[in-house]
């Protein structure tokens, strides 16, 4: 699995990175869209590696996920920056358009 991310959004990642937010999480978002298939590929950025956690290839910074959300997502994606808000992308299309940066630093439920 492969995440490319563009000069766009990294230049709008980068900044609100912090100590304590140093990975980039691929995250399988279900919270109140009901049972678990019914979710949205997301990103957040987290400070720990679970020991279900696969990384996933990438130049930037390190990128995981955890290996049963795996299936939500494609081999090759890409992160972009859309009028101010994230995309993820693939070959195959969008998985989700828009991502607000103010969500990237919520927390992932246990």
């Amino acid at each position: 699995m492969k995440l490319e991310i563009t000069e766009a959004a990294w230049e709008q990642l980068e900044p609100i990175m912090d100590e304590g937010h140093q990975i980039l999480r691929l995250y399988y978002d279900t919270e109140g869209l009901g049972c678990g298939v019914n979710g949205q590929p997301t990103i957040r950025l987290v400070n720990h590696i679970n020991e279900t956690d696969q990384k996933v290839e990438n130049e930037e910074l390190p990128v995981i996920i955890d290996h049963q959300q795996k299936v939500f997502f494609r081999k090759e994606m890409k992160l972009d920056l859309i009028k101010g808000t994230f995309r993820l992308s693939s070959p195959e299309g969008i998985l989700n358009p828009i991502i607000p940066t103010g969500t990237v630093k919520n927390e992932v439920p246990l």
